[in-house]
């Protein structure tokens, strides 16, 4: 991959894909099409990403020294600060950047506990004045192989599928057909039942 060409936002590679489906060269526009929409559709319907990246998330303190991080799973916490309010006697920009020592990722940095993480605070950060929120900037998702294996297989059988109704096949590798159109036949254009069992572990519970 030529280095200043943008990495495939998908949860399975390329040539991965293409050597399992038996493809070659001359599909790369279409493959690369579904693949990058099977993740999209993914990251839709279990309402969060799964891809490494950065995040800069700002927590509102209530009181609680346990701050809920957004995306999981954390891969490492690049800095934390503290937002003070303008009566503080902070720093002129209201942000108080927090060291290490002072707080913890609960679960370990690294895992691939597929749950929520948290920061840890500790009691000390409570002398700062005027402290009305947090801000957490971290890295979270899964790196190139390093995704699940039952991720990457719904992955693979939502891009396959899409591959074959986008083809112009009556039914895909795990579709359905159903209902009836001039033609007697249309598109089950939900997604196959199968992925949605690989992917029913990975959603977001929302509370």
């Amino acid at each position: 991959m030529n280095k200043r060409e943008k990495p495939l936002h998908s949860l399975i590679p390329l040539e991965t894909f293409k050597a399992v489906m038996g493809f070659d060269d001359r599909d790369d526009k279409l493959i690369t099409f579904c693949l990058v929409t099977a993740t999209y559709t993914i990251e839709q319907y279990c309402k969060r990403r799964f891809l490494r990246k950065r995040y800069f998330q700002t927590i509102e303190y209530s009181g609680d020294l346990y701050l809920p991080l957004r995306e999981y799973p954390v891969r490492d916490v690049l800095a934390v600060y503290a937002l003070c309010s303008d009566n503080s006697e902070q720093r002129a920009d209201n942000n108080s950047f927090i060291e290490p020592q002072f707080y913890r990722v609960i679960p370990d940095c690294g895992t691939n506990d597929d749950i929520p993480f948290c920061l840890s605070l500790s009691r000390a950060l409570l002398r700062h004045r005027g402290l009305y929120a947090f801000k957490a900037v971290y890295v979270a998702g899964y790196g190139v192989g390093n995704v699940p294996p039952d991720l990457a297989s719904a992955c693979l059988e939502l891009a396959a599928w899409n591959m074959n109704r986008y083809r112009g096949r009556r039914i895909g590798m795990t579709g359905s057909v159903r209902g009836s159109g001039r033609d007697g036949e249309h598109f089950e254009v939900s997604m196959p039942e199968n992925v949605k069992a690989l992917l029913e572990p990975y959603r977001r519970k929302l509370i």
